[in-house]
C-alpha cells in the first residue's frame, strides 16, 4: 500500500507540474512609450505614406528641450521617420524620385531644417549621413492647440497636391507635395494605348477560334494593328482571313507577318507561319 501511495502522489505531482506549465499566461502586452503609427494619402495617382513611432509629451518640455535646438533629430522616436512615394513627387521644392526616405529634422526657435535622406533604414542619428541627402528645406514653425502624441497629418489634398504636417506640442511644421498628376495620367493613358495591342490581339484569336464569331474578330484584331503592328496580330488577321473567300489578303498578311518576325526577338509561329506560306495560294 505504501508503494501504491507512492506511485499515486508522484503522478498528482507530476501532472500538477504539467498543469502549471500549461497554465502560464502568455506574452505581457504593455502600451508601448512611443507607439508606431502610420499615414496615407492618394495624390491623384500617386501614393504618399509615412512610418513613425509617435512619442507624448507627458509634462515634458518637448522643443528645446526633449529635443534640443540645433541637433539633428529622427523626427519621433526609436527608429528614424520614413516617407514612401510611389511616383515622383515635388516637396517643398525639390524633386523627390518615387522611393523611400527617411526624415530627419534640426529645429531650433525660429526655423526649422527638414532633411530628407536617401538612406531609410536608419534606427536613430548615428547612421546619418549627410552626403546621402536629398535635400534639406527651410521650414517656419506656427502654433497650434497642444496635440499630446507627435503625428504627421496629410492636409488640404487635391488631384495636384498635399501638405504634410507634423504636430506636436504646441508646434506644426508642415512640407508641401506637389504632384504634376496630369503628366503621369497622360504618360499612363499613353503607356497602356501602346501596350493594348496585345490583349486586342488576344481577343481577337479566341473571338475566332472559340466564339467563332469572325466579323468581331477581324474588328479586334485591326483595332489590335491600328495601334502597333506586330507579326502576331498580322498572322492572327491572316489566319482568320484564311478561313474566308478573302485567301489573296490572308497570303499578303501571311508574308507580312513573317517579314516582321523575322526582326522579333520571339518568333514562336514562325514554323506555322512558314508552313502556310508554302500552302495558301499566292493569288
Amino acid at each position: 500500500m505504501h508503494y501504491r501511495t507512492l506511485l499515486l502522489a508522484t503522478a498528482l505531482a507530476t501532472s500538477g507540474l504539467a498543469a502549471s506549465a500549461l497554465a502560464q499566461p502568455a506574452a505581457l502586452n504593455l502600451p508601448a512609450p512611443s507607439p508606431h503609427a502610420t499615414g496615407s494619402q492618394t495624390v491623384g495617382v500617386t501614393d504618399i505614406s509615412v512610418d513613425y513611432s509617435s512619442p507624448g509629451v507627458k509634462d515634458r518640455k518637448i522643443f528645446g528641450g526633449l529635443v534640443p535646438f540645433g541637433e539633428l533629430w529622427r523626427t519621433g522616436a526609436n527608429a528614424a521617420t520614413k516617407l514612401t512615394v510611389s511616383r515622383d513627387v515635388t516637396i517643398a521644392g525639390h524633386d523627390v524620385p518615387a522611393g523611400t526616405y527617411a526624415v530627419f529634422t534640426i529645429p531650433t526657435a525660429s526655423t526649422w531644417t527638414v532633411i530628407l535622406n536617401k538612406n531609410p533604414n536608419q534606427g536613430g542619428t548615428r547612421d546619418y549621413d549627410q552626403k546621402l541627402d536629398l535635400f534639406r528645406a527651410e521650414v517656419t514653425p506656427t502654433a497650434i492647440p497642444r496635440r499630446e502624441r507627435m503625428t504627421f497629418i496629410f492636409s488640404d489634398t487635391t488631384d495636384d497636391g498635399t501638405r504634410l504636417d507634423l504636430e506636436w506640442d504646441e508646434l506644426r511644421v508642415s512640407l508641401p507635395i506637389a504632384v504634376k498628376t496630369a503628366d503621369l495620367t497622360r504618360a499612363d493613358i499613353d503607356s497602356w494605348v501602346a501596350g493594348s495591342w496585345r490583349p486586342l490581339a488576344s481577343a481577337a484569336r479566341y473571338t475566332h477560334e472559340t466564339l467563332k464569331d469572325d466579323t468581331r474578330a477581324l474588328a479586334l484584331v485591326d483595332a489590335s494593328i491600328a495601334v502597333q503592328e506586330t507579326w502576331y496580330n498580322v498572322w492572327t488577321k491572316a489566319e482568320i482571313l484564311s478561313g474566308t473567300k478573302d485567301k489573296k489578303t490572308a497570303y499578303k498578311l501571311a508574308k507580312r507577318a513573317m517579314e516582321l518576325g523575322e526582326k522579333a526577338d520571339y518568333f514562336f509561329y514562325k514554323d506555322r507561319v512558314a508552313k502556310a506560306l508554302a500552302e495558301w495560294p499566292k493569288k
